[in-house]
């Protein structure tokens, strides 16, 4: 297991490294390569041509692009200091650059809003999660029934109907409509109740959604193990139902299920801009969707590799998981 793990470790490492390389590349490199001058974009096109050099000197965009990379990579670890002249800014590790617009460093931009949309993803991922995969088994257990069909009636729904229709349906009947639930986001540190009063509406909304898809995934995957041989060999063995079914069946069920709880929850940390902004949650969402708003450069390339590090993350969760679930994963 011990192995394993260090295999994963490496290539997530690995995985890492080249992640920071493209993103790095696809914000400064693309951009110049286009003929557009990244000085102009952060200081505005109506900008003094001293204050664009200013700019530019500042930010190292006149380096080679080997040094501008070394630069970056540095900054994440040990900081990064941006001069030009005697204006100077110190920017603490882990350093993802420095917004020179809002006149603050991007870290504690995302570590400011990150809190709100990880509460947001790993709460909406434990009630689709749990409503989802249950909804499923029952649904393959009683196929054909009144509950199989009207679960995936309702399981349709969920995946038609987009999130911004049913966050503001949710908010019209349950906040503004009966009055039952206020719908204003509360820090959790402020106070326990305020914040679940104030997540309830999102953590359901974007449930809704992933408990569909997954109740059919589920469905259909059961179905199709409750057919395999080795489920018939332990029926004529004796064994109850209920082992059957939970130490059996349900083992090779949750493999798929697995891989896309690591895909889902990874991108929803930084793919919640329609619920974040629906909800008015001042998440990772709002701060990418004002960011892009003003061409707020370094706060877009600070979201998408938070993003991408919070994906990579959950598939290395997912691949030990797999290797609880499974040990012939470990031989891999």
């Amino acid at each position: 297991m011990l192995a394993y793990l260090l295999r994963r470790l490496f290539a997530a490492a690995v995985m890492l490294v080249v992640i920071i390389l493209v993103v790095f590349s696809i914000f400064f490199l693309v951009p110049k390569w286009a003929g557009v001058d990244i000085a102009t974009s952060f200081v505005g096109k109506q900008a003094d041509p001293a204050a664009v050099e200013a700019v530019r000197v500042k930010l190292g965009l006149g380096d080679p692009i080997f040094v501008q990379v070394w630069h970056f990579f540095k900054g994440i670890f040990v900081g990064r200091t941006y001069a030009a002249g005697g204006d100077v800014t110190h920017c603490a590790a882990p350093c993802f650059g420095y917004s020179f617009r809002s006149e603050q460093g991007v870290w504690p931009v995302l570590t400011d809003r990150f809190p709100v949309t990880l509460g947001l993803a790993l709460g909406a991922a434990v009630l689709w999660l749990v409503f989802g995969v249950a909804a499923g088994v029952l649904s393959a257990l009683k196929r054909g029934s009144l509950w199989d069909r009207g679960a995936m009636v309702i399981a349709l729904g969920g995946v038609s109907l987009p999130i911004y229709f049913t966050g503001l349906l949710s908010l019209a009947i349950f906040s503004y409509g009966l009055g039952w639930i206020d719908g204003k986001y509360v820090p959790l540190d402020q106070s326990v109740s305020g914040y679940i009063g104030g997540m309830i509406l999102p953590w359901v909304t974007l449930a809704f959604l992933y408990a569909a898809m997954y109740a059919r995934i589920t469905r259909a995957t059961m179905l199709e193990i409750l057919g395999e041989d080795y489920i018939r060999t332990a029926r004529a063995k004796g064994l109850t139902e209920q082992v059957v079914i939970g130490k059996h069946a349900m083992r090779s069920t949750m493999t798929p299920i697995l891989t896309m709880l690591g895909m889902d929850l990874g991108a929803l940390i930084g793919g919640a801009i329609l619920t974040e902004t629906t909800f008015s949650l001042p998440g990772l969402g709002q701060a990418v969707l004002t960011a892009i708003k003003n061409q707020d450069l370094p706060i877009i390339l600070g979201v998408t590799l938070i993003t991408s590090l919070a994906v990579l993350i959950a598939n290395l969760v997912v691949d030990v998981l797999y290797a609880v679930i499974d040990p012939r994963v470990r031989l891999t």
